[in-house]
């Protein structure tokens, strides 16, 4: 049963901000819970102000978790003995886990929520405030599916599109499993009934998440079903760039690659994680494919298309990982050429089979590894930036992602094969959101630059709702378009826990 959404009336002018760690998977969690704020009354604190509900979207996956959580609600405890009648809230993954706890360690939390109930935030705020005591409610299978809820989306150019929720794979390093629960897939209807929402607002590009996303359709039994979704956004009018993350190598299909090659808004970027290089501790991680079928996976994505950037991430040091075992890891990344790599030292987290493994490595050995994969990596990345200087490129022009460009006079854009690029163009005329074209004179190994003319510059809707302040929120999909400026009223029995 349902419990209505809090209404405007009793959250009227209280302020919020969510605090976001982890993956793409909480930033997106993060865009519905606040939506689910502003449905509610809440609106966005002003920069630099102190909120009257401060929501921690954890992450139980990432180094140092707990640290950053309890680090966090430290500093939030001076902060609301100067506010009284400010709330905190800890949801995703850490709270997923560690529950009751957060509040025995942190009593200063008014509110613990799981990634199995992000609807029922409103609703367990104004609890705490009408009790005067920290609610906690963690439900153990998926409650709403998070795109029906209604969400303020952080881009006006770009969009999260949510395909499947959960993982039925027993990695040994993920706790992924235990707090997100088995896969569950949305239909594709619903996926392209959100997808087409967002072009109607101008939003150009879209990035499918899951978390196998290539194991899309296994609940309703079709392993054809991700290439198929791929094909169908392929159709959406004024759709121009659709990516995916992150996919497994035991579910990628040479009809996913076909799908890739021949749909045009497909952008020739692939992210898979490797994580290590050895079938031994492949094998130990239960990881269910070896380095060479992940190698011919790889070669024949570059032979249907040749310009793809493939990227992955790798993890060093894992439980009785040899030197034997490390030499693999780095002769598949020497081989696979990654444009990219997000890189990881193995750390324990409790909950999980490699915590209690034999052979848990000592720190400066894991630390001498990962400093040679790095060196390694870097020199391919900028070797292979190295081959596209001269070469013409579309640039989606971002927002914010390169530190130095108001020293520098350059602006940043992403190329469609993901690929960071600062390139000079003036901030007069073009805006976030507009797709230039430019050609790279430079390459570093995490970037490239185009100090060229611009060749060309589209102005578009994006770029205008950016100019404007302006950026869409959902409400959810089946329940209303999205609507670009102020949300519209939402239903009592749309937003309920």
């Amino acid at each position: 049963m349902s419990t209505p959404i809090v209404t405007p009336a009793q959250a009227a002018g209280r302020t919020y901000a969510v605090r976001t760690f982890g993956c793409q998977m909480n930033v997106h969690d993060s865009e519905r819970l606040s939506g689910l704020l502003e449905s509610s009354g809440y609106r966005p604190a002003e920069p630099g102000t102190d909120p009257d509900v401060v929501v921690l979207n954890t992450c139980a996956v990432r180094e140092n978790a707990d640290n950053k959580l309890y680090g966090n609600l430290g500093h939030l405890a001076s902060v609301k003995r100067q506010k009284k009648d400010m709330q905190i809230a800890v949801g995703g993954c850490l709270a997923q886990k560690d529950r009751g706890t957060i509040v025995e360690k942190a009593p200063w939390v008014d509110v613990v929520f799981g990634t199995h109930n992000l609807g029922s935030l409103p609703v367990l705020l104004e609890r705490a405030r009408h009790n005067a005591q920290a609610q906690v409610e963690i439900k153990e299978s998926l409650e709403t599916f998070p795109s029906a809820l209604p969400a303020r989306r952080d881009s006006a150019y770009s969009g999260w599109v949510s395909i499947s929720v959960g993982c039925n794979n027993t990695c040994t390093f993920c706790i992924v499993p235990s707090l997100r629960g088995k896969e569950t897939d949305r239909p594709p209807a619903d996926v392209l009934a959100e997808v087409r929402a967002l072009v109607a607002e101008g939003v150009l590009e879209v990035t499918l998440l899951g978390q196998n996303v290539n194991s899309y359709g296994a609940e309703f039994g079709d392993r054809s079903a991700f290439a198929n979704l791929l094909r169908a956004c392929g159709d959406v009018e004024g759709l121009e760039r659709i990516r995916f993350t992150s996919p497994h190598p035991r579910d990628f299909t040479d009809d996913v690659i076909d799908a890739m090659a021949s749909t045009p808004n497909v952008c020739h970027q692939l992210h898979m994680p490797l994580q290590s290089g050895s079938d031994v501790v492949l094998k130990a991680m239960r990881r269910s494919y070896r380095s060479e079928r992940y190698l011919g996976i790889l070669e024949r994505v570059r032979a249907a298309m040749p310009d793809a950037a493939i990227t992955t991430d790798i993890i060093v040091g894992f439980p009785g990982e040899t030197e034997a075992d490390f030499q693999a890891t780095l002769d598949v990344v020497a081989a696979a050429r990654f444009s990219a790599a997000f890189t990881f030292q193995y750390s324990q987290r409790p909950g999980t089979p490699a915590a209690t493994m034999p052979g848990q490595l000592p720190k400066q050995v894991v630390q001498e590894r990962y400093e040679r994969l790095i060196a390694l990596q870097e020199d391919i990345s900028w070797a292979e930036n190295k081959k596209l200087v001269g070469r013409d490129v579309e640039l989606l022009v971002a927002t914010g992602e390169g530190r130095k460009d108001a020293g520098t006079g350059r602006m940043t854009g992403r190329a469609r094969d993901g690929r960071l690029v600062h390139f000079a163009g003036d901030p007069a005329t073009i805006r976030p959101g507009d797709i230039v074209h430019t050609t790279i004179t430079y390459a570093a190994p995490h970037h490239l630059v185009a100090d060229a003319p611009i060749q060309a510059h589209r102005r578009t809707r994006a770029g205008d709702n950016v100019e404007a302040g302006r950026r869409p929120r959902t409400s959810g999909v089946g329940l209303g378009m999205p609507s670009v400026g102020p949300p519209a009223p939402v239903p009592a029995s749309v937003c309920g826990a």
